[in-house]
């Protein structure tokens, strides 16, 4: 009796009508690459990347089975979609090198921090649709957060998609660009300042006499759970923060030596400095 052999199929994508060009896939643009891919949101024909060196591109072209390659103009001609992956200074230069590609049909979505919209705008010259991301590192494990915000050209269709492109990568908040310093401050710069936090815990653990490897972990789980339950539950952190306060109980008197010792007031001052800086950056 012969063996049949079957085809198995793959999924079709979720976006099977959209095409992305990711100029500059560096850290977040591989992230972003390797989302759609798991995800299933773009086939590999769906996408295209670029790179600054040819043998970087070969190899990428050959992990990832997607065109990969160091022309970005090629790549926009392609793309519905552009993502902007270059650093901040890059991005004028990039525009004008992509120009010609660049048309009210197309939307250009631009992860340069501190990079407004309307200089995009103004480097095309036309009315193209620009969406400002601000996402941060944690979207490497899924679990970040990105904000947008619109350009004058934008629709609210091309936000939904920029929407849907970083849900592959975690959560999604739509701002005015006013407050897209502010993003930077706290939840761009914020990972940094929570594993300081983590880091500062399990030392603590340490000195009361845990091993460090359960220090560490007791440290950042109990990060981990703690943000889980204001996201999931929707209470306030103060009302979180009472349930764990019983009355002449332990928490209390580490509450006490935190306000003491003004972790509440540095870290506002840490988010207002990393904002201003954004603030510095953005003006050039």
């Amino acid at each position: 009796m012969s063996e049949e052999t079957y085809e198995v199929l793959a999924p079709a994508p979720s976006m099977p009508g959209l095409k992305v060009a990711i100029l500059g896939t560096g850290k977040m643009g591989g992230i972003l690459l390797q989302a759609f891919l798991k995800n299933n949101l773009l086939a590999p024909e769906q996408i295209f990347a670029t790179v600054h060196h040819a043998e970087r591109a070969q190899a990428l072209s050959a992990q990832f089975g997607l065109d990969v390659t160091t022309d970005n103009l090629a790549a926009a001609r392609q793309a519905d979609v552009i993502l902007l992956g270059v650093k901040p200074i890059q991005v004028p230069a990039l525009i004008e090198e992509i120009k010609p590609a660049l048309s009210a049909e197309k939307v250009v979505l631009s992860f340069a921090a501190s990079v407004k919209t309307q200089s995009i705008e103004d480097g095309a010259g036309c009315e193209l649709a620009v969406i400002r991301a601000m996402p941060n590192t944690p979207a490497m494990l899924a679990a970040g957060i990105t904000a947008l915000c619109a350009g004058r050209f934008v629709s609210a269709e091309q936000m939904a998609v920029a929407q849907r492109i970083f849900q592959t990568v975690g959560r999604t908040v739509v701002v005015d660009e006013k407050h897209m310093d502010a993003v930077t401050g706290l939840s761009g710069s914020g990972p940094a300042f929570l594993y300081i936090i983590i880091e500062a815990l399990a030392e603590a653990g340490v000195n009361v006499g845990l091993p460090r490897d359960v220090a560490t972990l007791l440290a950042a789980q109990t990060t981990l759970g703690s943000a889980r339950m204001v996201l999931e539950t929707g209470y306030h952190p103060a009302l979180l923060k009472d349930a764990v306060t019983t009355p002449a109980g332990c928490t209390v008197d580490g509450i006490l030596e935190l306000e003491e010792g003004g972790l509440r007031v540095t870290l506002i001052k840490a988010v207002k400095r990393a904002t201003q800086r954004a603030k510095e950056l953005a003006s050039g």
